[in-house]
């Protein structure tokens, strides 16, 4: 199956640093494929093991894959992951030290590294791609691929220079990731990537598990807790807004259901608690932003709720997505009244600011980083964004909503808020670092806490925690940092203190206001685009006949004939809660009465007669829904014998 040259076969890879004897479903065809040089587009649900589709074959040949991805904390998670694995990978990425940077690429050039991951920005500067042409590329994974197209929920301008690696490794096979994509972008995908062949594997967007429901509800507060009582297991409670992260957490706290709370305007630190403390169980349910849970890797989570309504389905199916994964019975719930409908119509004209409106928040972000028209370019810049807002009494959901907008049309990048602890890399010799403890005792005592609490610091940047060293020499924090500063002054060692606001980056350099031109296919038929994708949301709430997942995989273009039986439309539609046994054994009785010919419903029902005949009614007609069977002059027969 796979092609020779191999360093090492995909299972043996798999067994060694991973412990599995076999792959997950389509995985190994996916691997096969990448390693016989052909580029290929993956479309794997959420929990369907994407990340393993490239790291395995990277593990499989010489020379690294580059690994594109949008998020700083997914990328610098899946490198520690890898790490513990005994993997050699590194990322590279705006909130580094020039000295890092170089320290990676030292690392991919001799092969201490197998994985390198970037973020798109990164392809847009010459001096990065010119380093990059220096290294043996093996294969070139883009996760998240959907942001490459303008018709994916998620779209980044910066991701359309990824084609552009294609003229510096023009044979190198490029592997394109994605759990969710409607037709039109799986096409742009490959078109934008420009794949030699049309190459898709998608495994089918069904979750046989995932039970999905809708309800239309005034008191949200009194279904919810509801739900939370009357599912066993833990879950994620969706919102929008960060207020009512807290608010609902505390509610259900005190209606005695352990909860926390998770969005990007709370520190670092107390993020991390919140998603400890839900990954162990200490809390049963998070309520959160969808700031949370891309990388999150829980099997068991029994429920997902939506308590604000999605912009789109693409979003929700994702989210849903992230219940039951390890197979088990799991609900997917999306709560909404009239209110949500107006609210979320009038949020999103909100997120599509008029283009003056988009202009003078660019002037705005300009002044207050202090940056002359005409510099900038690939400069990065630590960003906060309530100041802006306080300082030029902008709108904060407009300030948003432009700057949003300006990212897309390829003016700034923002990244992330994110926690990036303070490193250290000890520069100096031994014999050096000697001599300077003699001469300066409070920097010895603070250097000997390092050199015993810290491994690695003579080799690579390591982790500090300056409040550990501080309770530990008895010396404050800020005196401590004081003192690593004066010894990178002195030459003892590089110090990179804690990083934790947001990043923004100019893509090219800063224009006066008037040269601001904003796309007008891109704005405009886009912002059409997303009002449609709200519709489809509010359509798949207000349905009360269709099998809600036959709406979703048909959303994605897969066609799907059989109901689920697991959804609240099927089961009202089935008078009450059936087995799916039963209704298995009810539709293979009707198929084996029309093998033998037509019939009549009523001879149906006569030849079935140890079945409730409401339930025999209800499964013909989503036979006929399904086009299983069809009906004429008061015939009942399989559509596949109709003449």
């Amino acid at each position: 199956m796979f092609n020779s040259g191999l360093i090492a076969t995909p299972h043996e890879v798999l067994k060694k640093y991973w412990g599995f004897d076999s792959f997950r479903p389509l995985q190994e065809d996916i691997i096969g494929s990448v390693l016989d040089g052909k580029d290929t587009l993956a479309l794997l649900p959420t929990g369907g093991g994407k990340s393993v589709c490239f790291q395995v074959p990277a593990l499989c040949k010489e020379g690294i894959c580059l690994v594109i991805t949008p998020l700083i904390a997914l990328m610098t998670d899946q490198v520690e992951s890898l790490k513990r694995k005994g993997i050699g990978a590194v990322a590279m990425h705006s909130g580094m030290h020039p000295k890092e940077v170089e320290m990676a690429f030292e690392k991919c050039a001799d092969g201490r590294a197998k994985l390198l991951y970037i973020s798109p920005e990164r392809l847009e500067t010459r001096k990065f791609r010119f380093m990059l042409s220096e290294l043996q590329i093996s294969l070139i994974a883009v996760d998240e691929a959907h942001c490459i197209s303008q018709w994916g929920y998620d779209f980044r301008p910066p991701y359309l220079r990824i084609g552009e690696a294609r003229e510096i490794f023009p044979h190198v096979p490029i592997l394109a990731l994605t759990a969710t994509a409607v037709p039109r972008v799986v096409e742009d995908i490959q078109s934008k990537l420009e794949f030699d062949k049309k190459n898709v594997f998608s495994m089918s967007f069904v979750r046989k598990n995932l039970v999905y429901t809708a309800f239309e509800v005034e008191d949200k507060y009194k279904k919810l807790l509801r739900i939370c009582n009357g599912v066993n297991g833990c879950g994620i409670v969706y919102v929008r807004s960060r207020r009512l992260c807290k608010e609902l957490a505390e509610f259900l706290t005190r209606s005695d259901v352990t909860a926390g709370f998770y969005h990007a305007g709370l520190e670092p630190a107390a993020r991390l608690l919140a998603q400890h403390d839900w990954m162990a169980n200490r809390t049963r349910v998070i309520v959160a932003t969808n700031a949370f849970g891309m990388g999150i890797d829980k099997a068991d989570v029994r429920f997902v709720v939506h308590y604000d309504i999605p912009e789109t389905l693409e979003a929700y199916y994702q989210e849903a997505g992230r219940a039951g994964r390890d197979g088990k019975k799991s609900y997917a719930v999306m709560l909404f009244n009239e209110h949500d409908i107006f609210s979320s119509r009038r949020r999103l004209e909100l997120s599509w600011p008029d283009p003056d409106a988009v202009r003078q928040v660019y002037q705005a972000l300009g002044n207050y980083l202090q940056l002359p028209v005409g510099a900038g370019k690939d400069v990065s810049f630590d960003f906060d964004f309530d100041a802006l807002c306080n300082t030029y009494k902008q709108s904060p959901a407009i300030t948003f909503s432009a700057l949003k907008i300006l990212e897309r049309d390829g003016y700034i990048s923002l990244n992330e808020q994110w926690d990036n602890p303070s490193r250290i890399l000890i520069t100096c010799s031994k014999d050096d670092l000697y001599r300077y403890q003699v001469e300066k005792s409070g920097a010895d005592q603070v250097l000997r806490v390092i050199l015993r609490k810290y491994n690695g610091v003579f080799v690579d940047f390591t982790k500090i925690n300056e409040n550990e060293i501080a309770q530990r020499t008895g010396i404050d924090s800020p005196k401590v940092r004081d003192l690593l500063i004066g010894m990178q002054r002195n030459g003892i060692l590089e110090y990179i203190q804690q990083h934790k606001l947001p990043q923004i980056v100019f893509s090219i350099e800063r224009l006066d206001i008037k040269d601001i031109s904003l796309s007008k296919t891109y704005y405009f038929e886009r912002k059409k685009e997303a009002f449609e994708k709200l519709e489809s949301v509010f359509k798949y709430a207000y349905n009360r006949e269709s099998c809600r997942s036959k709406m979703l995989v048909e959303y994605f273009g897969e066609k799907r004939n059989k109901r689920c039986g697991n959804c609240d439309n099927c089961l009202d539609q089935y008078g009450k809660e059936p087995d799916k046994p039963e209704l298995e054994l009810i539709e293979k009785e009707i198929n084996n009465i029309l093998q033998a010919g037509p019939s009549t419903i009523e001879g149906i029902v006569a030849q079935i007669p140890h079945f409730k005949e409401a339930h025999i009614l209800t499964v013909v007609r989503w036979l006929a829904e399904d086009e299983i069977i069809k009906q004429k002059d008061g015939q009942v027969f399989l559509a596949k014998t109709e003449k």
